[in-house]
């Protein structure tokens, strides 16, 4: 019984992931100049993708991105605090690039980067 919840829960939570997604996807594309406080912006790291949008707090811009691999993923949330000049990398080891989503003084900006080398 406790494995049927278990995956019940997580079938729900994969269906509001792609839901989500969605919905904020149709929000309106990002602005050149970069993005502005809980608006969307769509990931695609190849078979990895998902939405990040920031919000405003006393701390910094926390960036939020979540991921999942398909529809089926599990999906992952990742928050990252930035300060201004500060840039967090997203990537997949595929030879995919990555995306680089910095805090460029009061603007956020996401654009494709070079995958991280070791």
């Amino acid at each position: 019984m406790f494995t049927t919840r278990l995956h019940q829960t997580a079938t729900q939570i994969r269906r509001a992931l792609f839901a989500t997604t969605v919905a904020l996807a149709l929000v309106g594309p990002a602005h050149a100049d970069g993005l502005r406080p809980i608006e969307a912006k769509s990931i695609d790291l190849g078979a990895v993708s998902g939405v990040a949008y920031y919000t405003v707090q006393r701390d910094g811009f926390h960036v939020v991105t979540t991921l999942a691999e398909g529809e089926a993923g599990t999906p992952i949330r990742v928050v990252s605090i930035l300060s201004p000049g500060q840039r967090v990398v997203l990537s997949t080891p595929a030879p995919v690039s990555g995306i680089e989503i910095s805090r460029e003084g009061d603007r956020v900006v996401v654009h494709r980067s070079n995958p991280i080398s070791n």
